[in-house]
């Protein structure tokens, strides 16, 4: 599994989002993959815990998926 690491889309800024996480079997997402976020108005606990579980991604590492695009 590689990390992919790319800036928000502005869409995303928008939204309030700070941080989003996508598995993939390619170097950017694709029609159909799951994009998980992380919103600025969420509690920081919240927040801190949920980015560092989806950096975590070696329990994927023998999966279809590649890449985890990371945008911040």
């Amino acid at each position: 599994m590689k990390k992919v690491y790319k800036k928000l889309t502005q869409e995303q800024k928008e939204r309030g989002v700070i941080f989003s996480s996508c598995l993939s079997v390619g170097r950017s997402e694709m029609e159909g993959d799951t994009i998980h976020e992380v919103l600025k108005n969420w509690e920081r606990e919240e927040k801190e815990k949920t980015i560092k579980r989806l950096l975590d991604d070696k329990f994927f590492n023998e999966s279809q998926f590649k890449f985890n695009i990371i945008r911040r």
